[in-house]
């Protein structure tokens, strides 16, 4: 898993609620078992013309979107079906963080073990971030793991996050690597437990 530390960056905003799997990936592209190619893929039936062709006016089709890392969404994003593939799709294509009031388990889940902090706010700083980028399309944001911090022009906020999620992401390590790196511990337990069998 990609270690996550902090990041700045501009926040693309996407005001829609209710933003589900499919429309984050469509279910034709859930044949591939690897993040290849899925950044294309990204927001697909929003994202282009029937020919295919980009529309100009989509958020992450902009020149001036290109590098991003933060997406603000609007309530409940991720809602849907279980597929591990939309965070998939949102980290190939770059973003790192995104900001919502709510986000559906299934899906947060999924973006903890991926790479993708899902950042709950309340309503209010939901909206003043909204009105930030719309008076200052430009400006940046900070997320800040350790910390549990976002900080914005004029201001910060923190963040909940599970702490078992947390230390996975700042050591880059996914549960398994997690456990792994208690290898010597569970080697020297195992190594005693034979010992103790072997008396009786």
């Amino acid at each position: 898993m990609a270690q996550f530390t902090s990041l700045t960056s501009r926040a693309l905003p996407i005001p829609v609620n209710d933003i589900d799997t499919d429309q984050i990936i469509p279910a034709q592209f859930l044949k591939v078992t690897d993040k290849n190619g899925l950044a294309d893929a990204l927001f697909f039936n929003w994202r282009y013309n029937d020919d295919k062709s980009p529309k100009a006016d989509f958020i992450i089709n902009k020149p001036e979107s290109q590098g991003a890392q933060i997406l603000l969404a609007g309530d409940n994003f991720g809602c849907g079906s279980s597929r591990e593939h939309a965070p998939w799709a949102l980290t190939s294509w770059g973003i790192r963080a995104v900001i919502s009031t709510s986000f559906a388990d299934i899906f947060r889940n999924n973006s903890l073990k991926n790479g993708l902090i899902p950042i709950i706010v309340d309503e209010a700083t939901h909206k003043m971030l909204f009105d930030l980028v719309e008076e200052a399309p430009r400006a940046e944001l900070t997320v800040d793991l350790a910390t549990q911090t976002v900080t914005f022009p004029g201001g910060s906020f923190t963040f909940p996050i599970d702490a078992f999620s947390k230390t996975c992401l700042l050591n880059g390590v996914d549960e398994l690597g997690y456990i792994m790196g208690f290898e010597k511990d569970i080697t020297a337990f195992e190594a005693k437990a034979s010992l103790v069998i072997g008396d009786w």
